[in-house]
């Protein structure tokens, strides 16, 4: 047993206290993440108590705490929620039962995964975007495939900024604590008194405490670090407030934490890796610290090093050197200084692997120049990504040709369960076969798609817009009464969104380079395709860094443009972009639309997602999409780079209006006599069989095993 399973077994049975004896089952099922891919487990906790389960952010062991006698009572008189509880139990603790299923890694030596934020959830916000995403797709995945796997990371007490949009359509962002206390998360203790483990990691000369919460995933528990403790000043209990923080050296202090203290935690749990992934520069410093444990033990530094680096593998995620974080190298000296100390070697050689040019010293320190020399193997998350970091990084191996410098690549994939809707997943259930989301990676898994009559594929595509609509129509009047929008412009969304109508989606970060401002790159055209006789309605949604006003002007423009075209009360901007926004989005819209500025798009994964639930696509052929588009399975626009960004914009904007107005709009409205668009169901059964197993999860770690952890 794992360090931590004695407390979450402790904590769920404190939880079950206060239940009546049939639903203890259901603080069971609250300790782990589990329940949220098992088909009916988020529905049997809403039942409880559906409004109590909307307020408490979908959170279950807050629902359990907070949910009133009265309705708990009733809930536990329900003999078929309580007998679905049991057999959701149940379908867990068989998953959990099965013995790992692989020769690359074991029990005694997993894979430990590094990343500074995990989107496995919206209930617990240590999240910012894509990245977690991915992170949290991982972690659900290694537990299908029973992958022995660890997770490190930390525990964020204000989480990533929420947002707001005023009258203007201007950002505003808040901060919103978590009590990891009322989360599915425990404290690890140690000892027969169970003291809370502690951790020290020097940082900046202070010795920072850190305190461990484990989160259990499946059969994967993610270990998380926090340095909100009494023993610590107010600066190091700040290093864990918010994620990705404003201020730089803060921002370096998480790093430290998550690298350094993450290895020494898992040291201090008794947790050796066999394999350490550092998803992303943010995870550098584990290296470091392994080094450290390694001169401790009697190597010197460079031994120690190689020993390191033969176990240790790097995923970047940045196709441009700016987007790579740096920092001074005074503040890289400060920060690790006690630790250089420690490891038999100097600081100003730490610094040099961090440069790239090792010799340059008024170059910052990269975390990703840091990595890649830390790592025996490393991967971008595309094919054209990993030759874009070939290109990038070959300065760092200049003895080597362009394809001789070690960086592959592993296209990124999502997590079929999380993401499918309810209707779509009964159907594949139905005509795919028992199990087959672990089959997920095998294209011979959906070749039966071509088999599903094109009235049953169109029904569920409506019934999944119909879903979506209804939550847009009441979230965007709520939204528009906040911002105090003049009566009629509120009730519009509910007028002007129809579950009959072709529905777009746009949303993901919002920087300058994924071009939303291509929407409105000629109004009166974009005003024609609202408002024509066969209607579009187009969602949006997506967060601008605190510090990136030009992204923040994207929404703004989209304001200005609302308040002198009628047909735009069918464009809604939905606000605070999260992972329930992002489910429900994918799920219910018929196009996803993807922008970027090429090579800029790593990867993306939220087509991915729209994939799997019968959305096209209609994307710039870059980061995933220029290996997946076939010219029949969704659409594109050109993915060549232009060193004019003026003249690409306007292409690509024309580009996208004429595919809108001669090939999407005319599809989805063509339909025969029973109502069904033959053509549109013909392109999403082509879509889905080619893209789901291309681009699953399971496709995704199942590559990093056989290539990237498999030592060579």
């Amino acid at each position: 047993m794992t360090a931590g399973a004695d407390e979450m077994l402790r904590a769920a049975s404190a939880l079950s206290s206060r239940l009546p004896w049939p639903l203890a089952v259901l603080a069971r099922l609250a300790y782990n993440y589990r329940w949220s891919w098992l088909p009916d487990g988020p529905d049997v906790f809403r039942e409880v108590d559906r409004d109590r389960w909307a307020a408490c952010g979908r959170n279950p062991v807050r629902l359990l705490q907070e949910t009133s006698a009265e309705a708990l009572l009733r809930a536990a008189g329900n003999a078929a929620l309580v007998a679905r509880a049991e057999q959701l139990e149940r379908a867990m603790l068989e998953d959990l039962a099965r013995p790992a299923a692989t020769d690359v890694v074991g029990e005694d030596r997993p894979v430990a995964f590094f990343c500074a934020e995990y989107g496995l959830h919206d209930s617990l916000p240590i999240y910012a975007g894509g990245l977690g995403a991915l992170a949290g797709d991982i972690v659900k995945e290694a537990s299908d495939l029973a992958l022995p796997f660890v997770a490190v990371g930390l525990m964020y007490r204000h989480g990533y900024f929420r947002q707001r949009v005023d009258h203007s359509g201007w950002q505003q962002e808040y901060w919103v604590p978590t009590d990891p206390e009322r989360s599915p998360a425990v404290l690890v203790t140690r000892g027969e008194d169970r003291a809370p483990l502690r951790i020290r990691v020097p940082i900046d000369e202070d010795d920072v405490i850190a305190q461990v919460w484990r989160v259990d995933v499946g059969r994967v528990p993610l270990y998380l670090l926090d340095t909100d403790v009494p023993e610590n000043g107010r600066v190091a209990r700040w290093i864990t407030a918010r994620l990705y923080d404003s201020d730089a050296r803060t921002r370096l202090a998480q790093y430290v934490l998550l690298g350094g203290g993450g290895a020494a935690a898992l040291r201090a749990l008794g947790i050796e890796p066999g394999v350490v992934h550092m998803n992303e520069g943010h995870a550098g410093f584990a290296a470091l610290e392994m080094t450290r444990a390694a001169v401790e033990d009697g190597l010197g530094f460079d031994a120690a090093a190689q020993a390191v680096r033969r176990r240790t593998v790097f995923t970047t995620h940045t196709p441009v050197p700016a987007g790579n974080d740096t920092y001074p190298s005074d503040h890289v000296r400060l920060a690790l200084g006690p630790l250089a100390r420690s490891l038999s070697t100097d600081v100003e050689q730490i610094l040099r692997l961090g440069r790239t040019r090792a010799d340059d010293e008024q170059e910052p320190f990269g975390v990703t120049q840091f990595a890649l020399r830390a790592s025996r193997a490393a991967n971008g998350v595309s094919r054209r990504h990993g030759d874009v970091s070939r290109e990038m990084w070959r300065v760092l191996w200049p003895d080597r040709s362009l394809d001789d410098v070690p960086i592959g690549h592993v296209t990124n994939g999502v997590h079929v369960p999380s993401w499918v809707g309810a209707p779509m997943r009964r159907l594949l259930d139905r005509q795919l076969g028992a199990g087959w989301p672990q089959r997920a990676a095998d294209p011979v898994t959906f070749a039966a798609i071509d088999d599903i009559p094109a009235q049953e594929l169109w029904d569920v595509r409506c019934e999944q817009r119909r879903l979506l609509v209804e939550y847009v129509r009441d979230v965007s009047q709520l939204q528009r009464i906040a911002r105090g929008e003049p009566r009629d412009y509120v009730e519009a969304a509910a007028k002007a969104f129809d579950p009959a109508v072709l529905t777009l989606g746009f949303a993901r970060r919002l920087a300058t380079y994924k071009r939303l401002h291509l929407l409105l790159h000629d109004v009166q055209r974009s005003f024609a395709l609202l408002a024509g006789d066969r209607p579009v309605q187009l969602l949006l949604a997506g967060k601008a860094h605190p510090r990136d006003d030009d992204g923040k002007r994207l929404v703004q423009q989209l304001f200005a443009v609302r308040s002198q075209q009628r047909a735009f009360e069918r464009v809604v901007f939905l606000e605070d972009y999260n992972l329930d926004v992002a489910a429900r989005l994918v799920r219910g819209c018929d196009v996803w639309i993807n922008l970027p500025r090429p090579p800029l798009e790593a990867s993306g994964t939220s087509g991915m997602k729209a994939a799997v639930n019968g959305g096209l696509q209609l994307s710039v052929l870059d980061g995933w999409w220029a290996e997946a588009y076939d010219g029949a399975n969704g659409w594109a626009l050109g993915g060549e780079v232009d060193r004019d960004p003026g003249a690409q914009d306007a292409r690509h904007a024309g580009e996208l209006l004429a595919l809108l107005e001669t090939e999407v709009v005319p599809e989805f409205y063509a339909r025969d006599a029973a109502g069904v668009p033959q053509a549109w169901i013909d392109r999403i059964r082509r879509s889905m069989r080619t893209l789901i197993p291309a681009f699953s999860a399971t496709r995704m770690l199942t590559e990093y095993e056989d290539r990237i952890y498999r030592a060579g």
